[in-house]
């Protein structure tokens, strides 16, 4: 079974956040609005199939395919209106 790692947060206070971050911007219409936000997760493995089954069973969850780009890259996303949450698989050499 490949391995790989998904870092993730306090899935608790990540969603008190965006509660928070939709009540301010409700209640400060003079803030400027994002066009297109994104928020999502990447997934870390040495190998390409690895990366390739993190990216996918996040795509599962999601309710949306999996696309590969190619070279070992993998990227899903799932819009909320303008909201985009995605998941990405990118290999080590090219991470930051």
């Amino acid at each position: 079974m490949p391995e790989y790692v998904i870092k993730t947060g306090d899935r608790a206070a990540f969603i008190a956040g965006l509660r928070e971050l939709a009540d301010f911007m409700a209640d400060n219409p003079d803030v400027v609005t994002p066009y297109r936000p994104s928020v999502g997760v990447c997934v870390h493995a040495a190998d390409t199939a690895a990366r390739r089954a993190g990216a996918e069973s996040v795509a599962v969850l999601l309710g949306v395919p999996l696309e590969d780009l190619g070279e070992g890259y993998y990227s899903a996303q799932r819009e909320f209106g303008p909201v985009t949450y995605y998941v990405a698989a990118v290999p080590p050499e090219e991470r930051p």
